[in-house]
């Protein structure tokens, strides 16, 4: 109850502070508007204040679209407002520097300067405006807007059969977060549109439990490619994140997740490998379970068990969730595996990516976060997911299907 008190307060406090560059700004406008322009604040502060109170007060329950929509608009309004705090803080910090060297200088009282003060205000809330603005399009518009990214890799050890293999990417589904199933059906047809040799989806089907995927499957199942659709399993598939009556429930619940990879079709790879063939050439395609170097995150996977049995095929591809693991192990001690494909980033769902300059705060925690990486001949490939988690929508980094075609030389 303390903490709940505590949360509160802080909100409260917040939602003052800024009241003040709303009061401000608002000083010169006609009576009429500056009355509506205070009951909008206030109406929209406690709104968040009452919802913010509900949530604390019912947390644990399962989460439902409108609660997950609701903690989303809460969070971007908090994220704002804290913008606001930034600048005005640092008005209040320069007038606060300003008062203390007048006042040591002599008894004279500085004069306050009203322009600047309102000038300050109005930028605060400029610059409040743009995450609200910002995260705003990124649920509505960015959450789905499927984008379809093409590389082309040359290896001069690719067998020749292979000479314009078509790999397709998928990742980090995260089918919780759906609200709905026509997203994932304009996904599936944007997928198929590919005419890919193989596909493969690399973990995170769900965002905690099993039965999140299930009104999905039979959607999931009309992804095809000549070539087989292979998977692995994420961090989130296991359901660590999930306070479970038994081990025994855990363990049908993850036996249940991949269950479901087999009814949608897919070959989940679980420590293990699949060789394909082409005109009587092999390669190979390896899976392993979830692998961290993160302390956080679960290490499930067993490299070794799935390279067994590949090392004297030419070309080898392995699926690992969390990119960690290629520097962790897979370049260290596999040097023959000549492509990893990975995902568990996002890219934080947010950032700026613009052709020859991406940024995202994710790359302060993991060294391969976006994209294509190269350490002598070996490749590792991060897609920042289809899906979502947490915020429920994208800002630079878009949803990601992403096409690989293979060339030899």
């Amino acid at each position: 109850m303390t903490r709940l008190i505590i949360t509160l307060i802080l909100v409260l406090l917040i939602d003052i502070y800024v009241f003040q560059a709303v009061r401000t700004v608002a000083a010169a406008w006609a009576p009429g508007a500056r009355k509506a322009a205070y009951v909008v604040y206030w109406g929209i502060s406690l709104f968040t204040l009452g919802t913010l109170l509900l949530a604390l007060l019912t947390r644990g329950t399962a989460p439902n679209p409108v609660r997950m929509q609701v903690a989303n608009v809460l969070f971007i309004l908090f994220i704002s407002k804290l913008v606001v705090v930034l600048f005005l803080f640092l008005d209040d910090l320069v007038r606060l520097t300003q008062w203390l060297s007048n006042a040591l200088r002599g008894p004279e009282q500085p004069k306050f300067n009203l322009s600047r003060h309102k000038f300050m205000s109005q930028l605060a809330l400029f610059m409040g405006a743009i995450p609200l603005g910002t995260l705003i399009w990124g649920m509505v518009k960015g959450a789905y807007s499927y984008q379809v990214k093409r590389v082309t890799l040359r290896f001069p050890n690719l067998p020749a059969a292979f000479d314009g293999f078509k790999l397709l990417q998928i990742t980090d589904m995260h089918s919780g977060s759906f609200h709905s199933g026509e997203p994932l059906e304009e996904a599936v047809a944007l997928i198929n549109k590919q005419a890919a040799d193989v596909v493969v989806f690399t973990g995170d089907i769900v965002n905690n439990v099993a039965s999140e995927v299930e009104p999905y499957v039979p959607t999931l199942a009309k992804i095809k490619a000549p070539g087989g659709v292979y998977s692995i399993l994420g961090n989130h598939d296991y359901g660590d994140y999930v306070e479970w009556p038994s081990r025994d429930a855990k363990i049908h619940n993850l036996n249940t997740l991949k269950e479901h990879h087999r009814r949608a079709g897919w070959d989940l790879l679980l420590n293990e490998h699949r060789v394909l063939e082409r005109n009587g050439q092999l390669i190979a395609l390896l899976g392993v379970e979830n692998w961290s170097t993160r302390m956080n995150f679960p290490r499930y996977g067993s490299l070794s068990r799935a390279y067994a049995g590949t090392e004297e095929l030419p070309f080898k591809v392995l699926l690992s969730h969390d990119p960690s693991h290629w520097d962790g192990e897979v370049n260290t001690h596999y040097q023959d595996i000549d492509l990893t494909l990975s995902g568990h980033t996002h890219g934080m769902q947010f950032g700026v990516n613009i052709p020859g300059f991406k940024w995202s705060p994710v790359q302060y925690v993991y060294k391969q976060w976006a994209g294509l990486y190269r350490k002598g001949r070996q490749y590792l490939y991060v897609n920042v997911g289809l899906g979502f988690l947490g915020y429920h929508g994208r800002v630079g980094f878009l949803p990601e299907i992403t096409v690989f075609e293979f060339r030899r030389g």
